[in-house]
């Protein structure tokens, strides 16, 4: 379940890159972690646009828009940091071999060679020493990617908000997509929040907030691009971040607001089987479990729920302007999702087309709530999503976009049996 988060504390974030090993320098740092500020309670509004059709077994429209790697941050896990010293122990045996082949046979260096093999033993308490603190300590910050190579560059960025009902979201349950997109030069940053009872939707919102600006003011620090950020939800995160979106873009057009980011740092929004209009959803969800009164309570009432609802509320004119400031939406849904109706999308793509907001909608035929989102990565091979996604980042980008379609084709991680039994006892 969720890690609870005591009042006051920070929201934290999950970041997943890929690691690459070109040309590195190596730093010392004695910085503390990071924090992400807390801001105060936001009033949600949301928007974007859609479309529909295609055949097969997805239907596709579009509109027009579209979206790196750096050092461990502090915290590395042993494994990474054992991995890293093997990585150059290789490399340094690899090249001295090299050297071999240069020096040929002669007495001379094989004489240095031994003296230096000596003289290194005679240091060798205190090279131990030193080596644990180069190779394991916080204070060392190893591997800093530069140079003009591509994989150098800085990397386009996905924050996530995980889903969860608004009951049990937490920042891990975006691992699998962060590996999938890791492995595609995506840096991917999953953003916590608080769940009901300890917030609610208010709480969530302002916590979603909070780490996207931590996103945009410091993922350049991880190798990330602050100019190519993509905001991404699931399920009851997809409305969370959609609510965020559009009460950044509300605060945008005010005056006097504290704003420390701005919707124009996002390249585009991507929403993956959420729900746009609370007030057509309340029942449904009261039929599936999640009963009226207390999702009316995470809600904060019934009377917000139109404030909650961004379907509703960028077909207000009074936000007119507000909505203008959207970037592109992308809204994905599976036709066989009963947790969230695929007209759920479909609803929100028509309300952002009337009012001029650029936008992208794709179905998914037969595919569930949780398809999309766990069963087709777990199961290997074509993640049809996941393709959708890298599509719209890599956009303009002809290497990229090659490169992901020569086969960068996942290996299977859970029988397919169990896969099927999986599906029908799911209670999404």
């Amino acid at each position: 379940m969720s890690t609870a988060l005591s009042a006051g504390e920070d929201v934290a974030v999950d970041i997943y890159q890929k690691k690459d090993l070109d040309l590195v320098q190596d730093a010392c740092t004695t910085s503390s972690p990071s924090s992400i500020e807390d801001e105060s309670i936001v009033k949600p509004f949301i928007g974007r646009i859609a479309e529909s059709s295609k055949k097969s077994r997805r239907r596709r429209t579009t509109s027009s828009e579209s979206l790196s790697y750096v050092p461990p941050s502090r915290r590395q896990s042993f494994r990474r940091d054992v991995g890293h010293a093997a990585a150059e122990t290789y490399l340094l045996t690899r090249l001295s071999f090299k050297l071999l082949t240069y020096l040929g046979v002669g007495y001379r260096w094989i004489i240095k060679f031994l003296a230096l093999g000596l003289y290194a033993i005679f240091l060798m308490p205190g090279f131990l020493q030193v080596g644990y603190y180069y190779f394991f300590s916080s204070q060392v910050r190893r591997s800093i990617v530069y140079g003009d190579q591509p994989r150098n560059r800085p990397k386009p960025v996905v924050a996530f908000v995980t889903g969860g009902a608004w009951i049990i979201g937490y920042k891990a349950w975006g691992a699998l997509l962060g590996q999938a997109l890791a492995e595609r030069d995506i840096i991917v940053a999953c953003i916590d929040y608080r769940n009901f009872p300890q917030g609610t939707i208010s709480d969530m919102v302002n916590d979603a907030s909070s780490g996207i600006s931590f996103v945009c003011n410091h993922i350049s620090e991880y190798g990330g691009d602050p100019n190519r950020i993509y905001l991404m939800g699931q399920s009851a995160g997809a409305h969370i971040a959609a609510c965020t979106l559009l009460d950044q873009a509300f605060k945008e057009i005010g005056e006097g607001e504290n704003i420390t980011w701005s919707i124009s740092q996002i390249k585009a929004y991507f929403g993956i089987s959420g729900g746009y209009n609370i007030m057509n959803l309340v029942d449904h969800f009261h039929r599936r479990g999640l009963y009226r009164s207390i999702f009316l309570s995470i809600m904060e009432g019934e009377h917000y729920l139109p404030r909650f609802s961004p379907e509703i509320m960028v077909l207000d004119p009074r936000i007119k302007d507000a909505v203008s400031r959207l970037p592109l939406i992308v809204l994905f849904h599976g036709t066989a999702d009963y947790s969230i109706p695929s007209d759920a999308s479909t609803t929100f793509a028509n309300a952002l087309q009337r009012v001029g907001a650029k936008v992208e909608l794709i179905l998914y035929e037969g595919k569930t709530h949780t398809d999309l989102f766990l069963q087709d990565p777990l199961r290997g091979g074509r993640d049809e999503l996941l393709e959708d996604i890298v599509a719209v980042i890599h956009a303009g980008d002809t290497f990229k976009l090659a490169k992901n379609s020569e086969g960068n084709h996942r290996r299977r991680l859970v029988p397919e049996f169990m896969l099927q039994l999986a599906r029908k006892v799911s209670p999404f």
